[in-house]
């Protein structure tokens, strides 16, 4: 494998989530944020905010409201990434009911520039040393999670995320094989059988190493798990509240 500090850093990524008291300065804060900012974006809307989370009764809040995750409160830095179409409504000045914010082509948008952003800043962080997790546990309560963070119409908060400098080494996740990911010309799912019951395997022995020796689970046990039990039910009906695809609808000129 051709190998470079760039591509060892992200083949060496794990998810930190005990981090040491020193304190991640203003300086690396703001260049992780301008590093963000550099992600691509959509047609330049940059449709994202971050909110950095430093009142201690709110970091104990959104802990509670994340599933009780205690790194939240203890890590130096805790951001709340958002997508976010309010400040282009502001920017561009629509009238109640002009122009088409919140359709459902905008919220795919907002969710990938806030990705890609956030994946940026993780590199960044990990560049200088620093360690992160992604809190998906954010929208647990995400009506609630939004009330606390005063958040306005068209913003939705995606994830939370926890930096600092890593007090753990946590072993790495194996990934599926390249070949179940990458196709070629069309789909193709004609290994998938083979290339799957290749990584439960592997999954099954990082499980074995990671629980010495009492947990077995393979991949797809996990995922049985995960998509077979019921998850954020309420996002839907949350997400239509900020306004979202309330302007899916036909353009005036459309014939259809």
């Amino acid at each position: 494998m051709s190998m470079n500090e760039a591509i060892h850093k992200l083949m060496n990524h794990r998810s930190i989530r005990k981090f040491k008291q020193e304190p991640v300065t203003k300086e690396q804060l703001v260049t992780i944020i301008r590093a963000a900012q550099m992600a691509s974006t959509s047609s330049n809307m940059q449709a994202y905010s971050v909110i950095q989370i430093n009142d201690r009764d709110k970091r104990s809040r959104l802990a509670a409201l994340a599933g009780n995750q205690a790194y939240v409160e203890e890590c130096p830095v805790f951001l709340v990434w958002c997508a976010d179409l309010y400040r282009l409504k502001t920017a561009c000045g629509f009238a109640e009911g002009e122009g088409y914010i919140g359709t459902t082509e905008n919220l795919v948008v907002a969710i990938t520039d806030t990705a890609l952003a956030a994946q940026n800043a993780v590199v960044a962080a990990e560049s200088m040393g620093l360690g992160a997790v992604y809190i998906g546990g954010i929208r647990n309560q995400i009506k609630e999670v939004s009330a606390l963070l005063k958040l306005p119409e068209y913003v939705i908060p995606v994830y939370g995320m926890c930096l600092g400098y890593p007090d753990q080494s946590p072993s790495i996740r194996p990934r599926l094989p390249y070949e179940a990911v990458l196709h070629e010309d069309v789909y193709s799912a004609e290994n998938y059988e083979n290339l799957i019951q290749a990584y439960d395997e592997t999954m099954k022995q990082y499980m074995l190493d990671r629980t010495n020796g009492t947990k077995d689970t393979n991949w797809t046990q996990a995922m049985q798990v995960k998509l077979g039990t019921p998850s954020r039910l309420h996002m839907k009906e949350f997400i239509s509240s900020q306004r979202f695809w309330d302007h899916d609808r036909k353009a005036p000129d459309s014939k259809a």
